[in-house]
């Protein structure tokens, strides 16, 4: 049948087929019935004849709550290809789609992502692949959050994706950055040249009377013709779902009763095996008549009941078996039910049957079934899908919980263990769903609290806050004991760290950890603690609060060495404690690269107490092994550190390309404020470059996202770089306006620790705004905390500061003091003093002596990729008689950061498969990116890479 009105969409779907090579996909959206699966149909014709390859995914309503469902429809036909995956890819699809993988831990939905990136990619290598994902607003949320994670990186791989999602329904395909392919009604002549193809025969009337029922839906305009003499056009009026859900109901209600026996278990089955529906229908059809009735037999089953959840097509694709025999079953023997029995529903137009499979012809005939359908019989479909599921445990849990009305620990019991193994294979939206029904039929309230709690905590650690926040208000509602009390009030505490909550949050939290430790749980104690020392980096509590924080984490019983009592006394007083958290910071740092958790946190305690080099060191160590497992929650916010302290160093080279990708990671996996302050880095690299544009547009989008949260490292972080772009452009006066609000402790950009680390950008403000006194009054407040914390950071700005400021023959000696302190791993500190001690001394007429200090600070800036002070540098060297060569642009300047990222890789000798394991790319996309990078740098190997990004090293000068 031809496509009415459609032509339009069949152009682009055309194109897409035509041009598959990187494209990308597209979603096509709309309303129920609006034609979706037609313009699917056209597409899959098109990429046939085109010589490519489709793989299909049909999202299930029944399968979202099971593991994977939806990846393992994706994987199965191309089973074949896993094996030669990366060994930690391959094991990851293994454990995700239910294999035991010795030795594995749960696969993370990213790291499984990588591996179904790489094995379509090989497989699309050979053939050009369309993947078409159907009703994707029903897909299981782990298997969405896969093919969103692909679909993001289709770049070069001659493979494309087309969706189809209804309007309104959420997924995570809605920001995968697919085209998007809006499908509207039919125009009045494109929706009657369709009813006259399809119901040629009608009269005027009831023409006119289907085109205005049906309002351009092709749904309609194709099954309301048959129901003109039945109830189902026939009632009040009613929007058009329930005006086709009507229709349907009545063409059931005429089928014999086997028939519509079989067409139940069909639709709550939800999976398209014809064995395991005629298999169940048996145990139905030759079951004995209940004993008694009840008045609930009559009753319609809530469109609300829980519906189970199959796996996919096991009889059509043989994953898993053909389907238990009924005596297997446990069935007495009868006369058996045939395929027979589905005759009159397919001569009704309901179901198509293929080759061991039964399919609804659309999904709203499928849910209107159930939804009419007494709760007796609809209990009954459901406890014999359950008994003809034996062997597969999660389907038979569901099946059988969702034909149990009151309490039940023993089916409680089974969702507990489909949840345990939801969980094992990485799923955390199943198990969470699973706890959450084994909650709903718990006999005890302990038990049934236990399970909301457990299920809120899977829902933290996943990121989705508003389950979170309803499971953790549902289990207040059971009077808690108070060791399930101090859980529920610190679960919430873990999302965005505290950012957005009041920092009340700060002393509440420091004192139920108290509270929790005195009771003798000291693991949940830290855990509240670290909430609560988090909140004392991203807000300003107040100096009581921190010291109850202190307070608290003196008292437990834990050594002074431990990695989180170091973290938790580096974001409370990064003065105070200064001494001995670099103490500790120092000594954890030999055993790096063990835990990347660890090393991520004390990465972020390194940055808070001024010790940059270390900073960076450690995050550096966090990354890889937060690579390998998959777990890009962490990734961004390891890169983002550091990306802001090798920045600080002046190692744009390290900076550039982590800060694009944490900012990329941390915008994919919803951690907006991490995202803020990977920007806001992007925009103080943008302006030590002396890209005043890129600076100003990337600090304005840091701070639309960190302001109404007063999240202030980030806004700290975006009054630098405005700073940095003033002075380069010699607006001094603005520069030091934006660079005290840090300061200031009534402003949202001041930040406890950070305050303190900016002194130089300050004082070069200061000295040419003619702020020279309110400068050193900003000194005199700081050299208390000096006084109590050997903190680099802090005392490399305070020399500098004092030699800038000095007005009498001092400042000579505190020039050469400064530049005789240890400044290893800070080259462009080193370099700073080198440039301002050359202007000092060129001021006083001494230019011969100038030179070097400014031609070690010039060629030290160049090296570094810090464009705006280097010209300054050759400024001052023309005035001290000496010309410079032309800076040529540094090959790193050519490169965009994802594609320096790429080259620093492949100049370190990593193959592309090595690459793209760890930046999350397939490795054709890695070797697509190097044929454009050769030419941008003028090689032909990575042998020539190696040569021409050789970096500057701190140790060189």
């Amino acid at each position: 049948m031809p496509l009415f009105g459609r032509e339009a969409e069949l152009e682009a779907l055309a194109g897409l087929v035509a041009g598959l090579r990187g494209r990308g996909g597209v979603l096509i959206g709309g309303e129920a019935g609006i034609g979706k699966s037609a313009l699917v149909a056209a597409v899959v014709s098109a990429a046939g004849g085109a010589g490519a390859r489709v793989l299909t995914i049909t999202g299930v309503e029944g399968e979202r709550n099971l593991a994977y469902a939806g990846l393992h429809q994706l994987v199965f036909p191309v089973r074949a290809g896993v094996d030669a995956l990366p060994a930690g890819q391959r094991d990851a699809l293994r454990g995700a789609l239910g294999d035991v993988v010795p030795d594995a831990a749960g696969p993370g939905t990213y790291l499984v992502g990588l591996a179904a990136l790489t094995l379509l990619a090989e497989i699309a290598a050979a053939q050009p692949l369309l993947v078409v994902v159907e009703d994707a607003h029903w897909l299981d949320r782990a298997s969405a959050d896969v093919l969103a994670f692909v679909a993001r990186r289709i770049e070069s791989e001659p493979l494309a994706m087309v969706v189809t999602l209804r309007d309104d329904e959420p997924s995570p395909l809605r920001e995968a950055g697919l085209a998007a392919m809006p499908v509207g009604r039919l125009s009045g002549e494109a929706a009657a040249g369709l009813l006259d193809s399809t119901a040629p025969g009608l009269t005027a009337s009831a023409r006119e009377r289907i085109l205005a029922e049906a309002d351009g839906n092709p749904l309609a305009l194709i099954e309301l013709p048959a129901t003109l003499n039945d109830s189902g056009m026939n009632g009040p009026p009613a929007p058009l779902g329930e005006r086709l859900e009507r229709a349907f109901t009545a063409r059931v209600a005429a089928l014999p009763a086997p028939a519509r026996t079989a067409l139940l278990v069909a639709a709550l089955n939800e999976s398209e095996s014809v064995a395991e529906t005629l298999a169940a229908t048996r145990l139905i059809l030759h079951a004995p008549p209940p004993a008694t009735a009840t008045a609930t037999a009559t009753a319609t089953a809530p469109a609300t009941v829980p519906v189970p959840v199959p796996v996919p097509n096991t009889e059509a694709t043989g994953a898993a078996g053909p389907a238990p025999s009924v005596e297997a079953a446990g069935a007495p023997t009868s006369p058996p039910v045939e395929l027979e029995i589905f005759a009159p529903a397919v001569e009704a137009r309901l179901i198509e049957l293929g080759p061991g499979t039964v399919r609804f012809r659309h999904p709203l005939m499928r849910s209107a079934i159930p939804a009419t359908t007494p709760l007796a019989a609809y209990r009954q479909a459901h406890l014999a899908l359950a008994e003809t599921l034996r062997d597969h445990p999660d389907r038979r849990a569901w099946h059988r919980a969702a034909a149990t009305a009151g309490a039940d620990e023993e089916v409680a019991t089974e969702l507990d263990t489909a949840a345990a193994e939801a969980r094992r294979r990485g799923a955390a939206p199943a198990a969470i769903a699973a706890l959450e029904q084994a909650a709903r039929l718990s006999e005890e309230r302990e038990a049934k609290a236990l399970r909301l709690l457990r299920a809120a905590e899977l829902a933290v650690e996943s990121g989705s806050r508003d389950t979170a926040e309803r499971l953790v208000r549902d289990a207040r509602d059971l009077d808690l004991s108070p060791r399930r009390r101090a859980t529920a009030a610190w679960l919430l505490s873990g999302f965005e760290d505290g950012v957005r909550e009041d920092v009340s949050r700060v002393p509440e939290l420091a004192g139920l950890a108290a509270s929790v430790a005195a009771e003798g749980h000291v693991e949940p104690a830290v855990r509240i603690l670290w909430g609560a020392a988090m909140r004392c980096f991203w807000s300003e509590p107040g100096q009581e609060a921190r010291r109850l924080v202190l307070r608290v984490a003196d008292g437990l019983p834990l050594p002074a060495g431990d990695p989180r009592m170091v973290a938790i006394n580096a974001y409370a007083a990064p003065f105070e404690r200064g001494a001995a958290v670099l103490g500790g910071l120092r000594e954890l740092a030999g055993a790096a690269g063990a835990d990347p958790e660890t090393d991520r946190y004390l990465g972020s305690a390194a940055m808070q107490v001024g010790a940059f080099d270390l900073a960076a060191r450690l995050s550096a160590a966090a990354a890889p092994g937060l690579r390998a497992q998959g777990r890009l929650g962490l990734l961004p916010r390891a890169l983002a550190v550091q990306a802001w302290s090798a920045t600080r160093l002046g190692d744009l080279a390290t900076a550039v390309p982590a800060a694009e990708e944490a900012a990329r990671l941390a915008k994919e996996t919803g951690q907006p404020f991490m995202y803020g302050l990977a920007t806001a880095v992007q925009a103080e690299i943008a302006a030590l470059r002396g890209e005043h544009e890129q600076a100003r547009a990337l600090a304005d989008e840091a701070e639309r996202v960190a302001l109404p949260a007063a999240a202030r490292p980030v806004l700290a972080t975006v009054q630098l770089a405005r700073g940095l772009a003033a002075m380069s452009e010699g607006r001094f006066e603005d520069a030091f306006a934006d660079l005290s609000r840090i300061l200031d402790p009534t402003d949202p950009a001041y930040q406890l620790g950070l305050r303190a680390y900016f002194l130089a950008e300050l004082t070069e403000a200061a000295l040419r705004a003619g702020r020279t006194a309110g400068m050193r009054d900003v000194l005199r407040d700081l050299e208390p905390p000096a006084a109590s914390t050997p903190s680099p950071a802090l005392h490399i700005g305070l020399r500098y500061a004092r030699a800038v400021l000095a007005t009498g023959p001092e400042a000579e000696e505190l020039f050469a003091a400064a530049l005789r302190a240890d400044l290893t791993g800070w080259p462009a500190e080193r370099a700073r003093l080198h440039l301002a001690f050359g202007e000092w001394l060129r001021r006083r007429r001494r230019a011969v002596e100038s030179r070097m200090h400014l031609r070690t600070a010039r060629e030290s800036f160049d090296a570094l990729g810090l464009a705006a002070w280097g010209e300054r540098a050759r400024r001052e060297l023309r005035g001290a008689g000496e010309s410079s060569p032309i800076r040529d642009p540094d090959a790193r300047d050519r490169l965009t950061p994802h594609e320096l990222s790429i080259a620093q890789l492949a100049a370190e000798g990593l193959t592309n498969r090595e690459i793209g394991q760890r930046l999350y790319l397939s490795h054709r996309t890695v070797g697509t990116h190097l044929h454009r990078i050769y030419p941008k740098l003028g090689v032909s190997s990575r042998a020539d890479l190696a040569r021409i990004l050789q970096t500057y090293r701190p140790d060189d000068r």
